[in-house]
């Protein structure tokens, strides 16, 4: 055999021998890619997105699309050459799969916390949509949940209104921890609380609820830092004075805060905000209007362009991030409140593009 053909072979064979390994060899990785994009003011799995009924709404046409991204499953193991192919290619993201499940989270842990962020956000979308439009929402701090074992198990309930804490009115969750950690553990400390199912009768007579008692919980040692505690995580819960529902499948995390916000907006005024311009974005919304970052902003913006998307509504903590990938012809919108979001679509529809507070000019 010729030494050139003999060469060639030997070659051939030790490509193959490499491309056989790296089909075998896992890696510690996960990926990111693009997901789907739906735009909040049309309809999704056959029903509309935001859907409003008890106050006067309007049609809405145009995209306030919110944006997704795709990653490997918790039990997915990733090989070699896929992990090449996806740090070679544009439109993927290998990243540690530590950074998406992190402490050996299962596929239906993160299930479950994504779940619970998105159904949160979903919350903080309506209250921050009306405050922005001067529409009353009554809040209160609840109990979120109690744990399993501790103090206040079987003597406060989720639901449950806390409306002081030994007599100090609270008005927000974190009042709650600091009220109770000024005890030393095994110290008492009182309650003040709305029964969670006085206050579903109230909220569904449409009154408000009256009827309080006192509850008494011996306070325990935390184990981390032997701080006193009950035992129960406090939030908020709201009522609205007309219904809002959110319904989108299949779509988990905080992340589509801000686009909700936006749609419900545009649906509760007339005209269109968008001035007939094809309008992503992301980013997490809290009650008073701020938006947050979020992760996968790479993939979204790639999702958002592959769509049709003119303009991305980029969280301000993202957009350098933002800029180093972003696809051409998709302009990012610099934002940090709802408010500026508004003001950024104002600019949008009235053709004032040159105003645009950007990241960068795709």
């Amino acid at each position: 055999m010729p030494r050139r053909t003999a060469t060639m072979l030997a070659s051939t064979l030790i490509l193959i021998a490499l491309m056989c390994a790296g089909v075998f060899i896992s890696v510690p990785y996960s990926e990111m890619s693009p997901g789907p994009t739906v735009n909040t003011l049309s309809d999704h799995g056959g029903e509309p997105v935001l859907q409003i009924s008890g106050h006067k709404s309007y049609p809405a046409s145009g995209h306030l699309n919110m944006t997704t991204v795709r990653v490997t499953s918790a039990e997915y193991n990733m090989n070699l050459i896929e992990a090449v192919y996806g740090w070679l290619a544009d439109d993927r993201l290998v990243v540690p799969h530590q950074a998406l499940y992190p402490d050996g989270q299962t596929e239906e842990q993160s299930n479950q916390e994504n779940a619970e962020e998105f159904s949160q956000s979903q919350e903080s979308a309506k209250v921050a949509a009306l405050r922005e439009l001067k529409i009353p929402v009554k809040t209160w701090v609840v109990v979120s949940s109690v744990i399993k074992g501790g103090a206040a198990q079987g003597r406060l309930h989720a639901g449950d209104v806390i409306k002081s804490v030994d007599g100090t009115a609270v008005k927000q969750p974190d009042d709650v921890a600091k009220l109770v950690t000024r005890h030393k553990p095994g110290q008492a400390v009182v309650f003040t609380v709305v029964p969670a199912q006085a206050q579903a009768d109230a909220e569904k007579d449409g009154r408000t609820a009256t009827t309080t008692k006192n509850v008494k919980i011996t306070t325990r040692s935390a184990e981390d830092d032997h701080r006193a505690i009950v035992g129960i995580q406090a939030g908020t819960d709201h009522t609205y004075p007309f219904a809002i529902d959110i319904k989108l499948a299949d779509v988990g995390g905080p992340s589509a805060g801000l686009m909700f916000s936006l749609g419900l907006i545009d649906k509760l005024t007339p005209g269109d905000l968008t001035g007939g311009a094809f309008v992503a974005g992301t980013g997490t919304i809290d009650d008073s209007g701020t938006v947050g970052r979020i992760g996968g902003i790479g993939m979204k913006t790639i999702g958002a362009h592959d769509k049709g998307a003119k303009y991305f509504l980029t969280p301000a903590g993202n957009c350098a991030e933002a800029e180093k990938n972003a696809p051409g012809g998709l302009t990012l919108v610099k934002v940090n409140t709802l408010h500026g979001a508004l003001d950024a679509l104002a600019d949008i529809r009235g053709g004032k593009t040159a105003d645009l507070p950007l990241c960068a000019k795709g």
